[in-house]
Protein backbone atom coordinates (compact mmCIF):
# COMPACT_ATOMS: atom_id res chain seq x y z
CA UNK A 1 0.00 0.00 0.00
CA UNK A 2 1.40 3.54 -0.60
CA UNK A 3 2.18 4.97 2.89
CA UNK A 4 1.72 8.76 3.59
CA UNK A 5 4.17 10.64 5.69
CA UNK A 6 5.05 14.05 7.42
CA UNK A 7 7.33 15.77 8.94
CA UNK A 8 7.71 14.52 12.61
CA UNK A 9 7.31 18.14 13.84
CA UNK A 10 4.30 19.24 10.91
CA UNK A 11 3.00 22.30 10.06
CA UNK A 12 1.99 23.41 13.76
CA UNK A 13 4.99 21.95 15.86
CA UNK A 14 3.69 21.24 19.56
CA UNK A 15 5.75 21.94 22.79
CA UNK A 16 5.83 19.24 25.52
CA UNK A 17 3.06 20.86 27.28
CA UNK A 18 0.87 21.43 23.74
CA UNK A 19 0.24 17.82 22.69
CA UNK A 20 -2.67 18.27 20.56
CA UNK A 21 -5.32 21.16 20.21
CA UNK A 22 -8.98 21.33 18.70
CA UNK A 23 -9.77 23.11 16.00
CA UNK A 24 -13.86 24.44 15.18
CA UNK A 25 -14.32 23.98 11.78
CA UNK A 26 -17.77 24.93 11.63
CA UNK A 27 -18.37 27.99 13.68
CA UNK A 28 -18.54 31.81 12.32
CA UNK A 29 -15.56 33.89 12.04
CA UNK A 30 -16.71 37.02 10.79
CA UNK A 31 -16.13 40.50 11.48
CA UNK A 32 -19.60 40.36 13.75
CA UNK A 33 -19.05 36.66 14.71
CA UNK A 34 -22.68 35.80 12.80
CA UNK A 35 -24.30 32.25 13.61
CA UNK A 36 -25.96 29.83 11.71
CA UNK A 37 -28.15 31.14 8.59
CA UNK A 38 -32.54 30.50 8.40
CA UNK A 39 -32.27 29.73 4.84
CA UNK A 40 -35.73 31.76 4.94
CA UNK A 41 -33.88 34.64 5.38
CA UNK A 42 -32.01 34.48 2.73
CA UNK A 43 -34.39 34.14 0.37
CA UNK A 44 -37.30 35.94 1.83
CA UNK A 45 -35.11 38.87 4.06
CA UNK A 46 -36.75 41.01 6.21
CA UNK A 47 -36.36 44.89 6.81
CA UNK A 48 -34.13 45.08 8.56
CA UNK A 49 -32.44 42.66 7.29
CA UNK A 50 -31.54 39.85 9.39
CA UNK A 51 -27.70 39.15 10.46
CA UNK A 52 -26.55 36.18 8.85
CA UNK A 53 -23.60 33.88 8.17
CA UNK A 54 -22.36 30.87 6.47
CA UNK A 55 -21.69 28.51 9.21
CA UNK A 56 -20.93 24.69 8.42
CA UNK A 57 -22.04 21.82 9.89
CA UNK A 58 -20.47 21.30 13.84
CA UNK A 59 -18.01 19.30 13.76
CA UNK A 60 -14.39 18.80 15.50
CA UNK A 61 -10.80 18.22 14.70
CA UNK A 62 -8.07 16.89 16.70
CA UNK A 63 -4.32 17.45 16.27
CA UNK A 64 -3.12 15.03 18.25
CA UNK A 65 1.29 15.38 18.91
CA UNK A 66 2.00 13.24 21.93
CA UNK A 67 5.10 13.60 22.85
CA UNK A 68 6.06 16.23 20.49
CA UNK A 69 5.80 13.64 17.52
CA UNK A 70 4.14 13.19 14.40
CA UNK A 71 0.82 14.82 14.13
CA UNK A 72 -2.51 12.27 14.00
CA UNK A 73 -5.59 14.12 12.69
CA UNK A 74 -9.05 12.82 13.90
CA UNK A 75 -12.23 14.41 13.00
CA UNK A 76 -15.36 13.76 14.75
CA UNK A 77 -18.24 14.02 12.07
CA UNK A 78 -18.22 14.70 8.48
CA UNK A 79 -20.93 16.51 7.63
CA UNK A 80 -22.93 17.74 4.29
CA UNK A 81 -20.73 21.11 4.73
CA UNK A 82 -17.27 19.40 4.89
CA UNK A 83 -15.71 20.53 1.82
CA UNK A 84 -16.61 24.01 2.37
CA UNK A 85 -14.93 23.09 5.80
CA UNK A 86 -11.81 21.65 3.76
CA UNK A 87 -11.38 25.15 1.57
CA UNK A 88 -11.97 27.53 4.51
CA UNK A 89 -10.21 25.97 7.14
CA UNK A 90 -7.64 23.28 6.13
CA UNK A 91 -6.27 25.41 3.74
CA UNK A 92 -5.76 28.14 6.83
CA UNK A 93 -4.33 25.95 9.06
CA UNK A 94 -2.50 23.65 6.90
CA UNK A 95 -3.80 20.34 7.64
CA UNK A 96 -2.89 18.27 5.47
CA UNK A 97 -4.87 15.17 5.91
CA UNK A 98 -6.87 13.73 8.16
CA UNK A 99 -5.70 10.15 9.38
CA UNK A 100 -9.08 8.88 11.81
CA UNK A 101 -12.80 9.68 11.61
CA UNK A 102 -15.56 9.64 14.47
CA UNK A 103 -19.35 9.86 13.75
CA UNK A 104 -21.28 10.50 16.30
CA UNK A 105 -24.44 9.23 14.27
CA UNK A 106 -25.69 9.03 10.86
CA UNK A 107 -27.77 11.87 10.15
CA UNK A 108 -27.05 14.19 7.26
CA UNK A 109 -25.56 17.15 9.37
CA UNK A 110 -22.61 14.39 10.73
CA UNK A 111 -22.22 11.95 7.38
CA UNK A 112 -22.88 13.54 4.65
CA UNK A 113 -19.73 14.40 3.48
CA UNK A 114 -18.08 11.22 3.16
CA UNK A 115 -17.32 11.69 0.06
CA UNK A 116 -15.01 14.20 -0.08
CA UNK A 117 -13.25 12.67 2.48
CA UNK A 118 -11.05 11.03 -0.50
CA UNK A 119 -9.50 15.23 -1.13
CA UNK A 120 -8.03 14.64 2.84
CA UNK A 121 -6.46 11.11 1.71
CA UNK A 122 -2.83 10.34 -0.08
CA UNK A 123 -4.02 10.73 -3.98
CA UNK A 124 -2.67 7.22 -6.34
CA UNK A 125 -3.76 7.11 -9.56
CA UNK A 126 -4.90 3.45 -9.01
CA UNK A 127 -6.55 4.28 -5.57
CA UNK A 128 -4.30 2.03 -3.65
CA UNK A 129 -3.50 3.51 -0.04
CA UNK A 130 -4.12 3.11 3.07
CA UNK A 131 -8.26 3.40 4.17
CA UNK A 132 -9.13 5.83 7.15
CA UNK A 133 -9.99 4.13 9.98
CA UNK A 134 -14.10 5.39 10.59
CA UNK A 135 -15.40 4.70 13.90
CA UNK A 136 -19.09 4.36 14.07
CA UNK A 137 -21.83 2.26 15.77
CA UNK A 138 -23.38 -0.41 13.55
CA UNK A 139 -26.97 1.22 13.63
CA UNK A 140 -24.82 4.24 11.80
CA UNK A 141 -23.25 1.72 9.74
CA UNK A 142 -26.66 0.04 8.12
CA UNK A 143 -27.78 3.37 7.42
CA UNK A 144 -24.37 5.04 5.78
CA UNK A 145 -24.60 1.64 3.50
CA UNK A 146 -27.86 2.68 1.83
CA UNK A 147 -26.60 6.02 1.34
CA UNK A 148 -23.11 5.20 0.10
CA UNK A 149 -22.91 2.16 -1.13
CA UNK A 150 -19.58 2.64 -3.45
CA UNK A 151 -17.77 3.96 -0.15
CA UNK A 152 -18.36 0.18 1.41
CA UNK A 153 -15.10 -2.34 0.34
CA UNK A 154 -16.69 -4.38 -2.06
CA UNK A 155 -14.51 -7.04 -4.22
CA UNK A 156 -13.48 -5.72 -7.37
CA UNK A 157 -15.07 -7.83 -10.28
CA UNK A 158 -12.72 -9.39 -12.77
CA UNK A 159 -12.09 -6.39 -15.50
CA UNK A 160 -13.67 -3.55 -13.15
CA UNK A 161 -11.99 -0.83 -13.08
CA UNK A 162 -11.07 0.57 -9.51
CA UNK A 163 -13.11 3.54 -8.76
CA UNK A 164 -11.29 6.61 -7.47
CA UNK A 165 -13.59 6.73 -4.00
CA UNK A 166 -12.85 7.52 -0.72
CA UNK A 167 -10.68 4.35 1.08
CA UNK A 168 -12.69 3.90 4.46
CA UNK A 169 -11.69 0.68 6.63
CA UNK A 170 -15.00 1.07 8.70
CA UNK A 171 -14.81 0.20 12.48
CA UNK A 172 -18.04 -0.80 14.45
CA UNK A 173 -18.38 0.79 18.67
CA UNK A 174 -20.52 0.19 20.74
CA UNK A 175 -22.91 2.46 22.79
CA UNK A 176 -21.49 2.47 25.83
CA UNK A 177 -19.32 4.02 28.02
CA UNK A 178 -17.64 0.91 29.33
CA UNK A 179 -16.35 0.79 25.79
CA UNK A 180 -13.42 2.87 24.65
CA UNK A 181 -11.69 2.69 22.21
CA UNK A 182 -8.28 4.23 20.31
CA UNK A 183 -8.44 6.27 17.41
CA UNK A 184 -5.36 7.38 16.08
CA UNK A 185 -3.46 6.71 19.44
CA UNK A 186 -6.04 8.22 21.08
CA UNK A 187 -8.54 6.66 23.56
CA UNK A 188 -12.74 7.46 23.17
CA UNK A 189 -15.00 6.82 25.85
CA UNK A 190 -18.73 6.82 23.72
CA UNK A 191 -21.34 9.11 25.57
CA UNK A 192 -24.66 7.55 24.58
CA UNK A 193 -27.20 10.73 24.46
CA UNK A 194 -30.43 11.52 23.63
CA UNK A 195 -31.10 13.20 20.51
CA UNK A 196 -34.78 13.26 20.29
CA UNK A 197 -36.39 10.95 22.44
CA UNK A 198 -36.78 7.98 19.80
CA UNK A 199 -32.73 8.14 18.95
CA UNK A 200 -29.34 7.64 20.31
CA UNK A 201 -26.47 9.24 19.90
CA UNK A 202 -23.28 9.57 20.84
CA UNK A 203 -20.86 12.19 22.30
CA UNK A 204 -17.36 11.53 23.00
CA UNK A 205 -15.32 11.75 26.49
CA UNK A 206 -11.09 11.72 25.50
CA UNK A 207 -8.05 12.59 27.49
CA UNK A 208 -6.26 11.67 30.66
CA UNK A 209 -4.20 14.52 31.97
CA UNK A 210 -6.88 16.45 31.02
CA UNK A 211 -10.40 15.38 30.55
CA UNK A 212 -12.54 16.61 27.48
CA UNK A 213 -16.20 15.60 26.53
CA UNK A 214 -18.20 16.36 22.99
CA UNK A 215 -21.57 16.21 23.27
CA UNK A 216 -24.65 17.37 21.17
CA UNK A 217 -27.66 16.47 23.15
CA UNK A 218 -30.87 17.15 23.88
CA UNK A 219 -31.59 14.88 27.21
CA UNK A 220 -27.99 13.02 29.02
CA UNK A 221 -29.10 9.45 30.36
CA UNK A 222 -28.19 9.25 34.19
CA UNK A 223 -25.37 7.15 33.25
CA UNK A 224 -23.31 8.99 30.80
CA UNK A 225 -24.09 12.13 32.82
CA UNK A 226 -22.40 10.61 35.78
CA UNK A 227 -19.35 9.46 33.62
CA UNK A 228 -18.69 13.75 32.84
CA UNK A 229 -19.93 15.01 36.11
CA UNK A 230 -18.00 16.57 38.93
CA UNK A 231 -20.45 14.58 41.64
CA UNK A 232 -19.68 11.34 39.53
CA UNK A 233 -16.53 9.62 37.53
CA UNK A 234 -14.40 13.08 37.89
CA UNK A 235 -14.62 16.67 37.07
CA UNK A 236 -14.09 17.40 33.17
CA UNK A 237 -11.44 19.94 32.05
CA UNK A 238 -13.78 21.11 29.19
CA UNK A 239 -17.27 20.47 28.12
CA UNK A 240 -18.06 21.20 24.47
CA UNK A 241 -22.19 21.28 24.61
CA UNK A 242 -24.76 22.73 22.01
CA UNK A 243 -26.89 25.42 22.19
CA UNK A 244 -29.46 25.47 19.40
CA UNK A 245 -31.88 28.68 20.41
CA UNK A 246 -32.19 31.50 23.21
CA UNK A 247 -35.26 30.90 23.86
CA UNK A 248 -37.67 27.87 24.44
CA UNK A 249 -36.79 24.48 23.48
CA UNK A 250 -36.28 21.47 20.57
CA UNK A 251 -37.03 18.09 20.50
CA UNK A 252 -33.41 17.18 19.15
CA UNK A 253 -30.84 20.01 21.25
CA UNK A 254 -30.32 21.46 24.15
CA UNK A 255 -31.18 25.00 24.08
CA UNK A 256 -30.04 28.11 26.31
CA UNK A 257 -31.69 27.80 29.68
CA UNK A 258 -31.48 23.46 29.27
CA UNK A 259 -27.63 24.19 28.16
CA UNK A 260 -26.71 26.61 31.47
CA UNK A 261 -28.79 23.87 33.86
CA UNK A 262 -26.65 20.71 32.30
CA UNK A 263 -23.40 22.50 32.65
CA UNK A 264 -24.14 23.66 36.36
CA UNK A 265 -25.07 20.11 37.16
CA UNK A 266 -21.87 18.22 35.19
CA UNK A 267 -19.68 21.34 36.69
CA UNK A 268 -16.56 21.39 34.05
CA UNK A 269 -13.75 23.43 34.56
CA UNK A 270 -14.17 25.20 31.58
CA UNK A 271 -17.67 24.86 28.60
CA UNK A 272 -17.97 25.74 25.34
CA UNK A 273 -21.14 26.26 23.60
CA UNK A 274 -21.34 25.16 19.84
CA UNK A 275 -24.27 24.69 17.24
CA UNK A 276 -25.77 28.20 17.93
CA UNK A 277 -28.31 29.78 15.63
CA UNK A 278 -28.38 33.02 13.59
CA UNK A 279 -29.95 34.50 16.63
CA UNK A 280 -27.22 34.58 18.98
CA UNK A 281 -24.48 37.85 19.12
CA UNK A 282 -21.46 36.58 20.02
CA UNK A 283 -20.34 39.50 22.01
CA UNK A 284 -23.33 40.26 23.14
CA UNK A 285 -24.39 36.62 24.55
CA UNK A 286 -20.73 36.54 25.68
CA UNK A 287 -20.69 39.13 27.65
CA UNK A 288 -24.33 37.50 29.21
CA UNK A 289 -22.39 34.31 30.20
CA UNK A 290 -19.38 36.21 31.53
CA UNK A 291 -21.97 37.36 34.26
CA UNK A 292 -23.41 34.12 34.52
CA UNK A 293 -20.00 32.45 34.63
CA UNK A 294 -19.07 35.27 37.36
CA UNK A 295 -22.06 34.27 39.69
CA UNK A 296 -21.76 30.23 39.00
CA UNK A 297 -18.04 29.93 39.09
CA UNK A 298 -18.12 28.14 35.65
CA UNK A 299 -16.09 29.85 32.59
CA UNK A 300 -18.61 29.47 30.00
CA UNK A 301 -18.59 31.27 26.58
CA UNK A 302 -19.44 30.65 22.83
CA UNK A 303 -17.01 29.40 20.28
CA UNK A 304 -15.88 30.84 17.10
CA UNK A 305 -14.96 29.77 14.07
CA UNK A 306 -11.56 28.99 13.85
CA UNK A 307 -11.05 28.47 17.46
CA UNK A 308 -8.07 26.59 18.67
CA UNK A 309 -7.40 25.31 22.16
CA UNK A 310 -4.06 23.95 23.57
CA UNK A 311 -4.24 21.41 26.46
CA UNK A 312 -1.75 18.37 28.02
CA UNK A 313 -3.87 15.08 27.42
Amino acid sequence: MQQHHRSKTGSYAATKLQQWRILFPDLPRNRLFQRRPQRRCLIQPSDPPCKLCNQCNTSLLIDYCPDGGEHNYILIDVGKTFREQVLRWFVHHKIPLVDSIILTHEHADAVLGLDDIRVVQPYSATNDIDPTPIYLTQFAMDSIALKFPYLIKKKLKEGEEVRRVAQLDWRIIESHCEKPFTSSGLEFVPLPVIHGEDYISLGFLFGCKSKVAYVCVSRFPASTEYVISKSGAGQLDLLIIDTLYKGGSHNTHLCWNQTLDAVKRICPKRALLIGMTHEFDHHEDNEILAAWSSREGIPVQLAHDGLRLYMDL
